[in-house]
């Protein structure tokens, strides 16, 4: 696995390359917005994922991830944030980063952000899923609601995928964890609530049914 890291810290860098390497990891670092979305464009392929500072000199990392995901390269983004509100993480998340992490963080949970980003191979799933007017193509990996095409992160289709193939049913937050971030970690769990947030910003809007429920002290459900 090859990642590369976008943070202009450059101490900071190369202790995260230094950390992932002797992981097993295969590291490269950038130090400004622009190299590092150049660098993506024209080598995505190289890399598996992608650890983006949100602060950076010439281009910060939302307007980086913007770009990638206008251009349709999903590979996964955990993005760097020194602040620690769910409106910063919900920013973050909307520009297409599937995962954050608040500054200062311990390697530790770094990696283990890492492993669940990486973890989980291909599923095998039905084409389609449907429920009333909203429609997941698992091929094309786009998702409609009625005509209008709803463009979701990486780690929102997996959400979502995951709700749809169980409607009506309550999840919780630690099914939602286990099944989508394939990981058993207590930090998770606001990172659940934001997904959701963003995830029903944009699947509801002002003259959609409400399809997304929270069930208070529960967990969440589509209806079917």
């Amino acid at each position: 696995m090859k990642i590369l890291i976008i943070e202009d810290n450059e101490k900071l860098a190369k202790s995260v390359k230094k950390g992932l390497e002797q992981e097993g990891y295969a590291a490269d670092y950038l130090t400004d917005g622009e190299a590092g979305q150049r660098r993506i464009e024209v080598n995505s392929e190289d890399y598996d994922l992608v650890i983006l500072d949100l602060m950076l000199p010439k281009r910060d990392g939302l307007a980086v991830c913007r770009n990638w995901r206008d251009q349709d390269i999903v590979i996964p983004v955990i993005m760097l944030t020194a602040k620690d509100t769910i409106e910063e993480k919900i920013v973050g998340l909307d520009s297409g980063a599937d995962d954050y992490l608040v500054k200062p963080f311990s390697f530790e949970e770094l990696l283990a952000r890492i492993r669940a980003l990486l973890r989980r191979p291909p599923e095998v799933l039905p084409v389609q899923l449907k429920i009333h007017d909203l429609v997941l193509d698992n091929t094309t990996r786009k998702v409609f609601r009625g005509k209008r095409e709803i463009k979701l992160t990486n780690k929102e289709f997996a959400l979502l995928e995951y709700l749809m193939r169980h409607p009506n049913q309550v999840l919780d937050r630690e099914q939602l964890i286990s099944h989508v971030w394939d990981f058993a970690f207590d930090s998770f769990s606001n990172l659940v609530d934001a997904h959701i947030k963003n995830l029903r910003k944009k699947l509801e809007s002002k003259n959609d049914e409400k399809i997304l429920e929270t069930i208070r002290g529960v967990g969440y459900r589509i209806k079917g």
